[in-house]
């Protein structure tokens, strides 16, 4: 059942109304999802409040009404930039799996930048694994900045910028000390791959559920994405995790890919781990970028990498977008691109 709360309310007062609906396993609308986040990151509603209305969400999903509300609320709060993102990409998890794989995903992100595209990457210190992409950039020299000539820079010159979430949704703030007393993972980790601010016209996004995977389909196909996959790997990955078959949803695709598809063997997870400290991670980081990495750890990157640069050049087959991954890697190039982001100040 969908709540016909109507939003305008005092805030506290409204916020009551709201437990109250979801405490009788009603769900809300858009709008009244959205007025309910903006009141949270307003100061305008109680810590006691806020935690029950978290809690509620880890007991069920977000709707995809509810969840496009929240993300309405963040985007139109965050800070925006002067950054033309249209023909650019995120790549981004959304955590959560437990896995402890290493940073996947950003090491594909400065792959895709050395093959010549432009990305705009999105992303935290991690929630619920050892090493984010803020933990690892920042323990390797990225820093972290808002300057829209400097980000424009990076973007020019290395083809990658990094856009370090509590910089831009400074909101959030507020939340932070509540979702590290609470320790656990919460709705707001589904709301980062939708809220980068500049919103990139192209999207890969890996999802830890196929409950998930079909939300972020309908939302992505809903605001208009130019080109979007969403990945989950069936053993419980947020990636391209070659351990088992993943499935791909996008513009026109809703496909079961087995591991020996895309041209590899399948590995064994403990190949893909990032270690227990964030310099083990940041190690294995700078391992892939440098062919020291291990073959399963060099494949997983490639075939993540692959699957971002199939967006842009949808004609080719994945084999040649594999290719096109290998000689980023191969080349220096994803390296140098890393390099030159992180040195531009």
């Amino acid at each position: 059942m969908t709540n016909n709360l109507q939003p305008g309310g005092a805030l506290p007062y409204y916020m009551r109304k709201v437990l109250n609906q979801l405490s009788a396993y009603e769900t809300l609308s858009q709008s009244a999802a959205k007025e309910a986040l903006e009141g949270i990151t307003s100061g305008l509603v109680n810590d006691a409040q806020i935690t029950s209305f978290i809690s509620t969400y880890m007991m069920r999903q977000p709707t995809i009404d509810e969840l496009a509300g929240f993300s309405a609320a963040l985007l139109e709060q965050s800070i925006t930039l002067p950054i033309e993102a249209a023909d650019a990409i995120d790549i981004v998890g959304t955590g959560g799996d437990g896995k402890n794989t290493f940073n996947i995903s950003t090491l594909s992100a400065f792959v895709v930048a050395g093959a010549g595209h432009r990305v705009v990457k999105h992303g935290n210190y991690a929630a619920s694994s050892v090493s984010g992409s803020s933990n690892v950039l920042e323990l390797l020299g990225y820093r972290f900045t808002d300057d829209a000539d400097l980000l424009n820079r990076q973007l020019d010159r290395a083809g990658i910028c990094f856009l370090h979430a509590p910089l831009f949704h400074p909101v959030m703030k507020r939340l932070g000390p509540i979702r590290r007393n609470m320790g656990v993972r919460t709705f707001f980790n589904l709301l980062g791959p939708l809220t980068n601010p500049v919103q990139p016209g192209y999207q890969l996004l890996g999802v830890n559920s196929l409950s998930v995977a079909r939300m972020y389909h309908y939302l992505l196909q809903a605001i208009g994405k130019t080109r979007y996959a969403i990945i989950h790997t069936l053993d419980g990955y947020d990636e391209v995790a070659l351990t088992d078959a993943v499935r791909v949803y996008g513009n026109e695709t809703d496909a079961l890919i087995q591991v020996e598809e895309l041209g590899f063997a399948a590995i064994d997870p403990k190949a893909i781990e990032g270690g227990n400290t964030v310099e083990s991670a940041a190690h294995i980081f700078m391992d892939v970028l440098s062919h020291r990495a291990t073959t399963e750890q060099r494949n997983v990157v490639l075939a993540n990498s692959a699957l971002a640069l199939r967006m842009y050049h949808p004609s080719y087959s994945f084999s040649d977008c594999l290719q096109l991954a290998a000689d980023s890697l191969d080349s220096g190039k994803a390296r140098q691109s890393f390099e030159t982001a992180t040195q531009i100040k």
